[in-house]
């Protein structure tokens, strides 16, 4: 899962082990007809297509990511059409990262192949980017792929000025999450140390296959904090309450400190591996979040420069 994401690096390099030279056929499946679709309707709507409209003609012709993430997101022709007259600029403004979709999907598909070559046992499901209720950015599972809501993710200009580089990054750490075990990525009830460990492989994934994480905000948020912000991390490792470490940041605010913490903790695991194919094997199987941490070798502070 994810929330508001931004694609610069954290500035720490990965030493990814060399990659074979026969760069794998197989590819996911990459769709953008549902964003084709409905900017049609939005078009010959002037705008305001209306509820039944948008449900008829876009949402029940749409692809099967698209249902997915309708199913998943509560989306609804009406919801649509409601938050269009709420927030009409989000929806006109999403078609300027439409110009950037086909070099994005050049990018993505290089990247996804990087994966594969690095994690033999990786699968390859569909992506889908469509238009949603202008929220979720996106949503990554092992079981139902990842599905990209176009509108939501080309209103983040407050985490990256680069649209390109923001939907590759984004869209890798979602890809991250299709490879993890169903048990941590779909647990509705993690704990702070799960959901970390959950979003930080996703990070540090993304990193790997892409160049650069999401959340480029959080140097500067945590520069010189560092032992304190993870001080008080390892005390709340056990809470069921997310709210001081996961999806709780806001455009005038950005937070999210679990997504930092738990990359490190995965970034201070891979390094220190002999064997960094068994390392991504491990890090992308993890189930024990707690047997995980012991074996990682993190701790508060720990220099990963």
């Amino acid at each position: 899962m994810i929330r508001c994401l931004a694609a610069t690096t954290f500035g720490l390099a990965l030493a990814a082990p060399a990659l074979a030279k026969d760069v794998p056929t197989a590819a996911p499946v990459i769709h953008t007809d549902d964003v084709d679709r409905f900017y049609r309707i939005y078009d010959a709507a002037s705008g305001h297509p209306g509820a039944e409209q948008l449900q008829h003609d876009y949402l029940d012709a749409g692809s099967e990511g698209l249902h997915e993430l309708a199913r998943r997101r509560n989306v609804t022709g009406a919801r649509i059409a409601e938050t269009i007259e709420k927030r009409p600029a989000v929806y006109a403004d999403a078609k300027r990262c439409m110009v950037v979709l086909p070099r994005v999907r050049v990018r993505l598909a290089k990247a996804i192949a990087k994966l594969a070559q690095l994690y033999p046992e990786s699968h390859l499901p569909p992506v889908t980017i469509a238009v949603g209720r202008g929220k979720p950015v996106g949503i990554g599972s092992p079981v139902a792929g990842v599905q990209i809501g176009l509108e939501a993710l080309c209103a983040t200009d407050w985490l990256n000025p680069d649209v390109e580089e923001r939907f590759v990054t984004v869209i890798a750490h979602e890809y991250a999450h299709t490879q993890q075990a169903a048990s941590l990525v779909d647990n509705e009830h993690p704990s702070v140390l799960e959901g970390s460990l959950a979003e930080g492989t996703a990070e540090f994934v993304a990193e790997l296959i892409a160049g650069h994480v999401s959340s480029g905000y959080f140097p500067a948020l945590t520069r010189g904090r560092e032992k304190a912000i993870e001080t008080a991390f390892a005390a709340d490792v056990d809470k069921t309450d997310l709210s001081d470490w996961l999806y709780n940041s806001k455009p005038d605010k950005p937070a999210d400190l679990g997504y930092w913490v738990g990359y490190r903790i995965v970034k201070a695991y891979y390094r220190h591996a002999r064997d960094k194919r068994v390392a991504l094997r491990e890090i992308l199987t993890m189930t024990d979040a707690h047997a995980f941490l012991a074996k990682s070798g993190w701790y508060p502070g720990i220099d990963l420069d």
